[in-house]
Order: C-alpha cells, then structure tokens, then sequence
C-alpha cells in the first residue's frame, strides 16, 4: 500500500525554503512510529533537506530527474512510475514530499496520513486541497497542542471512497 504523510498548515502550506514550516515534536514521533521498519519516498531536495539521511530502519527511495545518479544508502528511482514498481503490493510506502513529489502521487496512493496544523504560514510550497468526492476521513485524534510552538494539530487518516 503506497500512503502519503505529510504536515500541511489551513491554509495548505507545507514549507518555504526547503525546510519545514514548524517543529511539532509529537508530530515527529508520529512519523517515524509510522515509516519506521517501511519503505519512504521522496525528492531528492527532500532527502537533502533531512537532518538524518538517509532515514534510518526504513528503506529509502529518492526520486531522481538525472539518470545514473545514486545516492549513499538509497534505492533510485529516476521517474514515478519506477518508484512505483519498487513497492510491492504487501509492503508499505510512505511518500514524504516534496511539494511536487506529493502533487504527483496524490491521484495514485490509497492512503493520506495528514497532520493538519491549525494555523496559516507564509510558504512557497503547498499541498493540493482535498476533494472529498474522492477521499473520506477514516480515523482522526483529537485537537492536541504543542506547548513548544504554541501551535494546534490533529492527525488525519484519509481512504479513496
């Protein structure tokens, strides 16, 4: 099963700069008790942007536009449709970004895993908006604050209707 997880602001921003918006600790936590022991893929300006790269215990897939290029301790793919491929039916993928990494797996994963923050942000990086003709909302926590950043959040899981 091939997921999205993603952070994204009310207003659909999801970084500026190539770096994250916020720092949510338990947002983090999230994400690695949910990628861990999987498979992520991403952009190659998201693996650099990672403090830690590549991810440890997970296998790590980086989508490339030049072919040939390899990466340290990481699977290449050099379109969608290879990175696609290299996720077998029974195992779990989770795309974690960039901007357009997301936009153009959106019409093909099952799964959203989002963390929706309740808070607009000045970005250059968005999410595309939801359409609820094709996603409903599976699970959802409750509203949760961060004492750190001041900032509200939920965790969201979204299936294809």
């Amino acid at each position: 099963m091939i997921s999205i997880i993603v952070a994204v602001a009310q207003n659909q921003a999801i970084g500026k700069d190539n770096d994250l918006l916020w720092h949510l600790s338990a947002d983090l936590k999230h994400f690695k008790k949910m990628t861990s022991g999987n498979t992520v893929i991403m952009g190659k300006r998201t693996f650099y942007s990672l403090p830690i790269r590549p991810l440890p215990n997970r296998r790590n897939i980086v989508i490339s536009d030049i072919v040939g290029e390899k990466i340290e301790g990481c699977e290449m793919a050099y379109s969608i449709d290879e990175a696609m491929k290299m996720c077998s039916k029974d195992e779990k993928c989770f795309i974690i970004g960039g901007g357009s990494i997301y936009r153009q797996f959106l019409p093909l994963v099952d799964k959203l895993e989002i963390t929706w923050v309740y808070k607009d942000f000045e970005a250059d990086t968005f999410f595309p908006a939801i359409d609820e003709t094709i996603w409903r909302i599976e699970a959802q926590s409750g509203k949760m604050h961060d004492e750190a950043t001041g900032l509200d959040f939920a965790f969201f899981t979204y299936v294809r209707r």
